[in-house]
């Protein structure tokens, strides 16, 4: 009763929203890197909120289910299709036994997630299940799924009310530019008034080195006062470091526990989302908020969040129309 992988994809691995506690022990939080995106799957299939799911990077995996349950596809569009035909992202889908979910490239954005209805049976490691490769910790033995691998799932749900009312329109990666809030620190008191000009001022490439530890940006130099080393101190997801060369480097969920690089801005978490869905070569710019507008769009996508929650459960307008319809014909023959 699970899913076997028939292909593994470039990168599929579980994840969780990460394993926390255990950074001062030098264990990185890992988790998902698109949390909007997680939180959305398992709110469409009423999941807890930290359900582990499917992460997907770049080439999404082929999947053969070996009992019925109910997924949700979300993050950038891999051109899912079941037993061959399209598939919707963003809704409740019944699977069946038998039937093969697969994944092509991404055409947009670059990281999807697949929710469970019947959740995934990996054990809980450090309270978490997600798949810390560096330490070979949580997941699916430590690492990506590859063809051959199986995995249960922890129970039969089979039934959620409103299923057909149980889908988004929601398209959020399909652009090639991204404008990036900022709250500024802890260290930008490192860099001349010119550098932070340079750094809000200026459009930053993608490069080919970004993976689930950080992004490397290209651009032009952000000018320190004297160095941009410091003594060592903690990493926050989004932190924004700047080594000597001067080029910026966003940490994201695998990064390292602590660096020695001065971080001159954090990304704003509702921000996140944008950049790890960017690609190679795709532009971004940064703009300085204060920590109080990061906390209102905080604020703010939880009420977005549970807006979409209401809008699942509630019933399906076609199927409101159809009764109206059938109520307006029984009162004709009466």
């Amino acid at each position: 009763m699970g899913i076997r992988i028939l292909k593994g994809g470039m990168m599929t691995t579980v994840q969780d929203l990460g394993r926390t506690g255990y950074q001062s022990q030098g264990f990185s939080v890992a988790g998902v890197m698109d949390v909007r995106s997680f939180k959305i799957a398992n709110l469409l299939l009423d999941n807890p909120e930290n359900e582990a799911v499917l992460e997907m990077t770049l080439i999404g995996p082929t999947l053969e289910f070996t009992s019925a349950t109910i997924i949700a596809i979300t993050g950038g569009d891999f051109q899912p299709t079941i037993n061959g035909e399209p598939a919707p992202m963003y809704t409740a889908l019944y699977m069946n036994k038998g039937d093969i979910l697969k994944f092509g490239s991404a055409r947009t954005g670059s990281r999807g997630y697949i929710a469970f209805s019947s959740y995934l049976d990996v054990p809980v490691v450090m309270g978490s299940r997600c798949t810390n490769m560096k330490s070979r910790l949580g997941g699916f033995k430590g690492r990506k799924l590859q063809a051959g691998d199986y995995m249960n799932f922890r129970i039969k749900r089979r039934y959620l009310p409103f299923f057909l009312s149980r889908k988004l329109d929601l398209n959020e990666f399909d652009q090639e530019e991204a404008e990036l809030r900022v709250v500024m620190g802890p260290q930008d008191d490192v860099f001349s008034k010119q550098g932070i000009e340079t750094f809000l001022n200026s459009e930053y490439i993608v490069t080919s080195d970004f993976d689930r530890m950080g992004c490397r940006l290209e651009g032009p130099f952000i000018a320190p006062k004297e160095t941009s080393d410091i003594i060592s101190d903690g990493i926050a997801f989004g932190s924004v470091q700047v080594p000597s060369h001067g080029k910026p480097i966003i940490l994201l969920a695998d990064r390292q526990t602590t660096g020695g690089y001065a971080k001159i801005a954090t990304v704003a978490s509702v921000d996140i989302p944008k950049l790890v869905q960017r690609k190679t070569d795709h532009k971004i710019r940064f703009k300085a908020i204060t920590v109080q507008e990061a906390q209102r769009l905080c604020l703010e996508e939880v009420k977005e969040l549970d807006a979409m929650r209401k809008i699942i459960h509630q019933p399906c307008k076609e199927v409101l129309e159809c009764r109206l319809v059938a109520k307006r014909l029984r009162k004709l023959f009466e």
